[in-house]
């Protein structure tokens, strides 16, 4: 099992895990009732409950380089272009936009 903290403007906002069964996001609690609260994408509103899904969430594979870069990257920290969600712990703690992805290890 994998785990990274996911971050919105600096803002923990939840956990992303993925497992046996596929990917599980949920926002964390706090977050929900904060005023400068905003959903990680629309197809992601805040909500209490869990999201799941068999595969990567879009608004998460889409920070994931691509092309060369993604070459880059698999070879350079020898993860399969496959692992998404190495890839995206490996990635995506400082990425451009105003989500951040952090692994639980390391918060």
């Amino acid at each position: 099992m994998k785990q990274a903290g996911i971050y919105v403007n600096d803002i923990y906002c939840g956990i992303l895990t993925e497992d046996e069964e596929g990917f599980h996001f949920v926002y964390d609690r706090a977050y929900l009732t904060r005023k400068d609260a905003v959903a990680l994408s629309p197809t992601m509103p805040l909500t209490s409950q869990q999201y799941d899904k068999e595969m990567m969430f879009p608004v998460f594979d889409g920070l994931i380089p691509e092309g060369w870069l993604l070459d880059i990257a698999s070879s350079s920290w020898k993860i399969d272009p496959r692992d998404r969600m190495s890839l995206l712990i490996a990635c995506c703690k400082d990425c451009i936009g105003n989500i951040s992805v952090i692994p639980l290890d390391y918060e």
